[in-house]
């Protein structure tokens, strides 16, 4: 069995899905559309990314925006790096705020990845994705730079700044292994002009994880109940 037909196993009829992009996740697309297509599943999909939409649609997945659907039963989709937590880094891509937006919008999260992007820290790869607005870029680079000791590129495609989906710059930040994302998160949400973060803390409810050659399912993890929304309760609890 392969990552992409394990997570089809979780994927119900007649569910609302967020679809998500990589290597791995427009695998599960493929798949999806052709059970879509043979009547196996109804489904309906919101795209992280202009790309993911036009793949679904390409295979006949029928697609509909959050404001349509409201909460979504699950979304799939892949990450760059994994740790021992299931925290991850993802927006190697550069769909991560849409990403982020299509995961907090699910009920569940599932991940599909290869087993070379298993890590013992996050940011063992050596980047960070950060999504900014362009008025900011000066100033989001100034103090990512000396403030954070990132060091930030703006990414490119053809010769040009790379714009988002939104519109907005992909800084490609520089980093060493991240002892405490937590930390560093808050602190990269704190500087204006800072959209999102390639960070997903919390986030992934299973993981499964295949050979690098054809996904074949080498290992499925699951996110401890305990473990679920703690940065959220702690923000909820009530004060003396």
């Amino acid at each position: 069995m392969t990552i992409v037909e394990r997570a089809l196993e979780l994927v119900a009829d007649q569910t609302l899905i967020g679809l998500g992009s990589g290597r791995a996740a427009q695998s599960f697309i493929r798949a999806l559309g052709a059970q879509v297509s043979s009547g196996v599943k109804r489904v309906r999909g919101v795209p992280t990314s202009e790309e993911t939409a036009a793949l679904a649609q390409s295979v006949g997945i029928p697609l509909s925006t959050l404001a349509e659907t409201g909460p979504l039963d699950i979304t799939v989709d892949g990450a760059d790096e994994v740790d021992p937590n299931l925290d991850l880094i993802k927006g190697y891509g550069r769909a991560l705020v849409r990403e982020k937006i299509v995961a907090a919008s699910s009920r569940r999260l599932v991940i599909l990845v290869g087993k070379e992007k298993l890590v013992q820290q996050l940011g063992s790869r050596g980047k960070l994705p950060v999504e900014v607005v362009p008025f900011a870029l000066p100033l989001c680079q100034e103090l990512l730079q000396d403030e954070l000791g990132c060091r930030p590129t703006p990414a490119t495609k053809d010769g040009s700044v790379f714009l988002s989906d939104n519109g907005n710059y992909i800084l490609e930040c520089a980093v060493k292994p991240i002892s405490d994302p937590v930390r560093l998160e808050c602190a990269l949400l704190a500087i204006p002009g800072v959209v999102g973060t390639g960070l997903f803390l919390g986030a992934a409810d299973i993981v499964l994880v295949g050979n690098s050659e054809d996904f074949q399912l080498i290992e499925e993890r699951h996110r401890r109940p305990e473990e679920r929304d703690l940065g959220a309760k702690s923000f909820l609890e009530p004060t003396a």
